[in-house]
Parts: C-alpha cells; structure tokens; sequence
C-alpha cells in the first residue's frame, strides 16, 4: 500500500433490515414488534380474506372424547387396596376428570359453531373470504373453531400470536376460559367503550352459566363504573343455534361490505 492511500473495507456494513444480529439485537424489538403487527395481514390479504370472526376460550377444555376416555379410565381403576394419601389423590383426580367431562360440552359446541359459521360463510363466494374463523393455534376452544371450519371445508386462521383484532374481526364469540381469554374480551370491550372500533362490532359471550358465577356483569352498572349502554355491548347465548342466529343477523345487517383495509 502507497503512502496516503486510504485501506479499503473488508466487509461493507449490511444495511439494518439486511442484518439478522441487528433484527435480533434488543435495540431492534420495536421492529420485531410491528413485523409482528404486519405480517399476518400481508398473509391474510395474500390468502383474499375480507374479515373475520374471532373464537376465543380456554386453553384448557377438552374434547368430549378425551374427556370421558379420563373419567373411564379412572373410574375402572382398582382403589381398594390403595393407600390413603393415594386414594385422595385419585378421588381428586376423577372429581377433576368429571369437571372436565361437563366442561368438554363447549368444546363440541365451538366446534359445531364454527362448523355452522363456516357453512355460510362458504355461500359468500370465495374472493374475498368472508367471516374467516379466526383463534388462536393451541388446544381447548381454540382447536375446537380451527376443527369445525376444517370439516365444513373452509378456511380457518390459527395464530399463535396477537392479531390486530381491531382492523379485521367483525365478530367475537367468547367461550369460557381464564386470563388469556378475558384479556381478548376487556381489549374488544375497551376498543368499543372508547370508539376506536364501531358500535355494530358484535361481541357474544357463550355459556352464562359459566360466565355469570366468573363476572358479575351487573355490579360494574351498579357501582357506576360502566353504564346501561356499555353494559348492552355484550350480548349472551347458551345454544349453538342461538349464537350462530345472533351472529349471522349482525354480520348481515352491518357487514356485508367487505372490509377495504385487506383490499388496499
């Protein structure tokens, strides 16, 4: 090298979306955070859905099927020459089997819910897909609403992480579940309270009884912190033919346009 040269560079930098070190570097999480934003919309519009209703609830309930095939299993075990300790256990275990056994009927009805939604739905015409069932990718309710659009042979999103509900979900079917599920309904909830989304969005809780002795719905009135008008955003159902009537009436009277933000 001549005097007064300048060295030329070994490697030339990457540019930063070209840089996986960077992408994952903790610098860089705001961007994994909107990729995380965007891409399943890129998806959806590559795969011409138009909107969607969204199917949450627990995690946890079981189909029928592998509900009873544990209390079965359990009932015919032998426990008369079980030690104490082991026998409450096993007492505990199937008094548990059979919670699971009465909780199992709303995995067969999110099923034949999202079976019936699908069915419709498919009567739309096929670009865009409208009314997509959507949940998560896990078990419990979730499996159950990807499982009833698969037999009725449509189309079903599954995500495993949060979808921007608000652009896209016309619908909300809420199934009984825990934290995850009641963090789904109080964001739907505060979207509408705050009119960031449309009143005409529908919000449907399934099985009262479940969701009556969880949350006392009323006393929010009561105390003042929500008024009659927010109270009036939840609509309720116990049956599979109820709930699939209250949607499909909404969904008809309010959203039959597609929605032009997957078109764009």
């Amino acid at each position: 090298m001549s005097d007064g040269q300048k060295p030329k560079p070994q490697h030339a930098p990457k540019a930063p979306h070209e840089d996986p070190i960077f992408l994952e570097s903790t610098p860089a999480r705001p961007i994994r955070i909107l990729g995380e934003y965007i891409h399943p919309l890129v998806q959806l519009k590559r795969e011409e859905i138009g909107d969607t209703i969204v199917m949450f609830g627990s995690a946890r309930i079981e189909s029928q099927e592998t509900a009873e095939a544990r209390c079965t299993r359990l009932k015919n075990e032998k426990t008369s020459k079980m030690p104490a300790a082991k026998l409450a256990k096993h007492r505990a275990a199937l008094r548990h089997a059979k919670r699971l056994l009465e909780m199992s009927r709303y995995y067969e009805e999110a099923r034949q819910l999202s079976h019936k939604l699908t069915t419709w739905s498919l009567t739309l015409g096929p670009r865009p897909r409208r009314f997509v069932v959507c949940s998560g990718g896990g078990p419990g309710i979730m499996e159950a609403a990807n499982r009833g659009a698969y037999e009725a042979g449509g189309k079903s999103v599954g995500l495993s992480i949060e979808l921007p509900h608000e652009q896209i979900a016309k619908a909300l079917i809420v199934f009984p579940g825990g934290f995850g599920t009641m963090d789904e309904l109080w964001e739907m909830l505060t979207l509408l309270q705050t009119g960031k989304l449309p009143k005409q969005n529908i919000i449907l809780i399934y099985g009262r009884k479940y969701w009556d002795e969880v949350l006392n719905w009323k006393a929010m009135v009561r105390w003042g912190t929500i008024n009659e008008d927010e109270y009036n955003m939840l609509q309720f159902a116990d049956t599979v033919d109820e709930a699939f009537d209250y949607i499909r009436a909404g969904l008809e009277k309010y959203h039959m346009e597609p929605d032009p933000f997957l078109r764009a």
